[in-house]
């Protein structure tokens, strides 16, 4: 249908026009609220075990452990898959927020001005001619179409800022496993360094009870590559220490450096567990359950947006425009028109019912994956409980048996000093006390990182601090000379 509307005032018409496209907008919308989504299973009712220590919104801050809260605070701004994860989402918000200007009616605005000259026996004349036009157009979203895909952006946007939250929880837990790996690393040092201390004083006995003849040459000898395998454990200890800092350096968004090799980092005790809230709370806080999350709702809308394809599309345009000769006479004399239109799908070969069931197996992917997240943080957590509780007794049998091996070793050396036995037996004693050392430290490091993966498999995000992409693209982009 279309009509021509002349000589009236263009700015009624426009207002009228306007206001009819609202009218239409308002009785065209619909609800399409996100609906909630559960799992393909029944949760359980509780995790195995149920800690009492509250843990902080920042987990962290649980080890009481301030140089790693620096270390983690400075990367959490620096790190640039953060970065680069922050520049997702605003791509986000902007096709939200590009989806959600379908739902709005549109108005351009069009004016030009044409200068002419004009000669008549030899006298010049000039005039101008003036237009111009002004539109809006606005599609009635009858059946949902637009909104359900605008709610669909919105929706990965949501997903978007998840995957920020997710990839700092990742990032901090790396950073805290790699800081008590370089913990470890130093320790094993200062052990290792004291075990060649005591070797070679062990080697200085040996030696004069070789020079008095009361023992052979072997003993010397084995005594010697003990010292050298130590040495030899110390320099790999020492590459470690070095790769860790690189790793460090690297999260924290700066060039590879030994920036922590004078500091003094201790591995630290444990408090008791925190506290495990039963697991549909848990899984409601975790960032990457909650990206899943969204992005099955996101899959329902695009759903229910290619459904609403299928049916007839209304779509109305009112324009006005005039020209003239005179400025002052061109908002005086317009045409304007106001056209309705309607678009329906005749015989489209089955495009748009396919694209039905691609949207519809894309949720039902989305779901499945969905399902399987939450499966994941469940045992994610119900892992770290388990190997923590272990991992403990694990310790306290190196520790009793770094007791007993003591006991061995000393003994076995005083009736080695005695003569009563050969050093075969103090050796063997020697090599067994000193690899439970190093073994225990490891015990005690890992018993740690299993904590970490609690923390991480029970935490939910924090307030993050949002970069400022323009000011960062000029420090890095410059009028200089290319590399």
């Amino acid at each position: 249908m279309r009509r021509l509307i002349s000589t009236i005032s263009w700015p009624r018409l426009f207002v009228a026009s306007v206001y009819v496209c609202i009218m239409m907008m308002i009785n065209g919308c619909h609800s399409s609220k996100p609906r909630a989504v559960q799992p393909l299973f029944e949760m359980p009712a509780a995790f195995s075990v149920e800690g009492m220590e509250p843990m902080p919104e920042k987990w962290w801050h649980s080890f009481d452990d301030p140089q790693l809260n620096a270390v983690i605070d400075e990367a959490i701004v620096n790190n640039f898959s953060i970065r680069s994860a922050w520049d997702r989402l605003t791509q986000a918000e902007q096709t939200a927020i590009r989806s959600g200007a379908a739902r709005l009616p549109s108005a351009s605005f069009l004016g030009s001005w044409d200068r002419n000259r004009s000669e008549t026996d030899e006298i010049a004349t000039y005039f101008t001619d003036y237009f111009a036009s002004a539109t809006v157009s606005y599609e009635v979203d009858l059946w949902g179409r637009v909104k359900s895909a605008h709610q669909a952006a919105i929706l990965d946007a949501q997903a978007a800022q998840q995957n920020i939250d997710a990839a700092a929880m990742t990032l901090t837990a790396a950073i805290a496993k790699i800081w008590y790996q370089l913990a470890e690393s130093k320790e094993q040092e200062r052990v290792i360094s004291q075990q060649i201390e005591t070797n070679e004083k062990i080697l200085e006995v040996i030696k004069v009870q070789f020079r008095q003849a009361q023992v052979g040459a072997a003993d010397v000898f084995s005594q010697e590559q003990l010292i050298q395998s130590g040495r030899s454990q110390l320099i790999q200890v020492r590459e470690t220490m070095e790769l860790l800092q690189h790793q460090l350096s690297i999260l924290m968004g700066k060039p590879p450096g030994l920036w922590w090799s004078d500091t003094a980092i201790d591995l630290i005790s444990l408090g008791q567990l925190p506290q495990i809230d039963v697991p549909a709370a848990v899984i409601q806080r975790r960032p990457d359950v909650l990206s899943a999350y969204r992005t099955v709702q996101a899959a329902d809308q695009r759903v229910a947006s290619a459904i609403a394809d299928q049916y007839p599309a209304i779509s109305i345009s009112a324009s006005a425009q005039s020209s003239t000769d005179r400025i002052n006479d061109l908002f005086d004399d317009w045409l304007g028109n106001l056209a309705t239109n309607i678009a329906a799908p005749l015989f489209d070969a089955g495009l748009r019912k396919a694209e039905v069931e691609r949207t519809r197996a894309v949720l039902s992917e989305r779901l499945n994956n969905y399902s399987q997240t939450v499966l994941t943080a469940l045992q994610e957590t119900e892992d770290a409980v388990s190997q923590e509780a272990h991992q403990r007794m694990l310790i306290e049998s190196l520790q009793q048996q770094l007791s007993l091996a003591n006991n061995v070793y000393q003994r076995t050396y005083e009736y080695y000093l005695k003569g009563r036995l050969d050093y075969l037996r103090v050796l063997t004693a020697l090599i067994s006390m000193q690899g439970l050392e190093q073994r225990e430290l490891t015990a005690r490091r890992v018993l740690i990182e299993r904590r970490i993966d609690l923390c991480r498999s029970i935490a939910g995000g924090w307030p993050l601090q949002r970069p400022d992409t323009s000011e960062l693209i000029s420090q890095s982009l410059t009028d200089g000379k290319e590399q």
